[in-house]
């Protein structure tokens, strides 16, 4: 049997100045949907996400808790692990920057940049964001305080908040020896950054002319000793950004590591918010190229999520001040988990700002997952159970060869599926999958099984009505896997193919014609009990 493919994604590591919040979740479902797909369709995936611990925000929020760093950072790992546990991520590895593992591959990152002769030492005098743990240029915060009428005030171009000015020295890497380079990276591979339009926006940044970046402090102690200069700690970004290759053996020389390393990097796909994009499509390829590594296949930047108001309809800023955030475990509380992955992934264009709110949640949840999807499941099993003694009906010879207004629809299906999810177009997958979802409902109208039944001259014809919709609910719960694994593995169960759930073929397990006739069928409660009208 031919190895499988490796396909390595990963997520941003969250800082763990807070709990996480309804945007790191909704990044890591993100990822965690594309990693289930790939499992499904025949790869051998490693799943990354993980902590980002470093950095004087981390020692800000530590001390505000009288806490070390270290302890803080201990306390929060739980919160992360324990929200990605109840929103059914299926990671593989869980990183943290505090691990030994880390500090060991950021220290050889640093020898290596030393001996390529890209990192020289010198002194930074400029303005600096905390939150945002970035450096600008006077001509950065000059602009943005002139756009925002703030003349004078020095603050963040990115979030607004007072920088601060920072005056120490520095080792610099020469991040203006790439500007070509990654010029000529965005032209010859344009699908780099996804979609299109970032990419657009990471080509003019470049394009207007890059500095050499500071990336070592010595005004705080929170990070990695640099180790041929222990007054200084690496700069929390050129810390974290080598989590990726930290987590598939560099720096560390075993034969395993080596060959881990070798099969699974470069990775397919970094899962970012636009947010950090300048980090992760400047910054990160400029320091692989300057050690000679392998540069990551894909990076995909998501929108960021905002609150649609429901007296105005404007799509506003989530924030506790303005009364209008939104917690995970609200959602949760609403929707459930399943409700939840399922309205974050169908309902929101991934790649823009999307809006949402507890009425549209409401309103996709009853629609697609009530009356859709889950209907279709209990009116479909509860006929077989009724008509053929509890079981699936006996399936004549080249029953799955007819041709059928659901066999139409479902040929093909994995190919039209497939070519939305490989771009993260989930919206657009969902819609493949609920045209045969509403395709079986109207065909039990059409057919009208309850008429046939009583005519035992029919009894064929019922057998074929009742296949056809068992099959298309069998193909459907494959295709929704990703999104909502245990309702798909439930459904399955229900109809004694369990062990379906875990194939590694999706398209074969997608071929019509894969039920199993006589197999025993449980009726079960509603997957999706239908909401009522919440009053938020």
């Amino acid at each position: 049997m031919a190895e499988k493919p490796s396909y390595y994604i990963t997520t941003p590591i969250y800082y763990v100045n807070a709990a996480p919040h309804l945007g790191t979740a909704y990044c890591t479902i993100l990822a965690d949907v594309q990693a289930r797909f790939r499992r499904a369709a025949g790869y051998d995936v490693k799943f990354l996400t993980g902590m980002d611990e470093h950095g004087e925000k981390v020692a800000e929020a530590a001390a505000a808790h009288d806490m070390t760093p270290q302890q803080w950072c201990d306390s929060q790992a739980p919160l992360f692990t324990g929200l990605w546990e109840t929103l059914e991520i299926s990671n593989d590895d869980f990183i943290r920057t505090t691990e030994p593992r880390q500090h060991h591959a950021v220290q050889y990152l640093w020898e290596r940049m030393r001996e390529a002769g890209y990192i020289y030492k010198g002194s930074y005098d400029g303005w600096y964001c905390v939150p945002e743990e970035t450096y600008f240029t006077e001509t950065q915060v000059e602009k943005a305080d002139e756009e925002r009428d703030t003349k004078g005030q020095h603050l963040c171009p990115d979030c607004g908040r007072p920088l601060e000015r920072v005056q120490e020295e520095s080792w610099f890497f020469k991040l203006s020896a790439f500007q070509d380079r990654l010029l000529a990276l965005y032209d010859e591979h344009p699908d780099f950054v996804r979609p299109d339009f970032r990419m657009n926006e990471v080509r003019t940044f470049v394009a207007g002319g890059l500095q050499d970046l500071s990336v070592s402090r010595t005004t705080f102690d929170w990070g990695i000793q640099l180790p041929f200069d222990e007054k200084h700690v690496t700069y929390v970004w050129f810390d974290a950004l080598l989590n990726y290759m930290t987590a598939v053996g560099y720096g560390v020389d075993t034969p395993e590591a080596r060959a881990e390393l070798a099969r699974r990097w470069p990775a397919q796909c970094h899962v970012v918010g636009k947010d950090i994009i300048r980090f992760h499509c400047v910054i990160w390829p400029a320091m692989l190229m300057a050690i000679g590594e392998a540069l990551p296949e894909h990076v995909f930047a998501h929108g960021f999520l905002t609150v649609r108001n429901a007296e105005t309809g404007k799509a506003e800023k989530m924030s506790k001040s303005r009364g209008n955030a939104i917690a995970p475990q609200d959602v949760i509380d609403l929707l459930g988990v399943e409700g939840y992955r399922y309205y974050f992934m169908t309902d929101v264009n991934h790649g823009e700002d999307s809006a949402i709110s507890f009425e549209r949640m409401e309103q996709v949840y009853n629609a697609d997952l009530a009356n859709s999807w889950g209907n279709l499941v209990s009116r479909a099993l509860n006929m077989s159970a009724k008509y053929f003694d509890g079981a699936t009906p006996a399936l004549a010879d080249g029953w799955a060869e007819k041709d059928g207004v659901l066999r139409g629809i479902a040929t093909g299906i994995y190919d039209a599926y497939a070519a939305c999810m490989e771009r993260f177009d989930y919206v657009g997958a969902k819609d493949v999958v609920m045209e045969l979802v509403h395709a079986a409902n109207h065909f039990i109208e059409d057919s009208a099984p309850w008429t046939v039944a009583k005519d035992p001259e029919r009894a064929g014809e019922l057998a074929d009505i009742i296949a056809s919709l068992l099959e298309s609910i069998r193909i459907c719960a494959h295709l929704l896997a990703p999104f909502m694994p245990s309702t798909s593995a439930e459904v399955l169960r229900r109809m004694s193919l369990g062990d379906e759930a875990a194939t590694d073929d999706l398209r074969a397990a997608c071929a019509w014609g894969g039920l199993v006739g006589g197999a025993p069928v449980t009726k079960g409660d509603a997957l999706f009990p239908r909401l009522v009208a919440d009053k938020k």
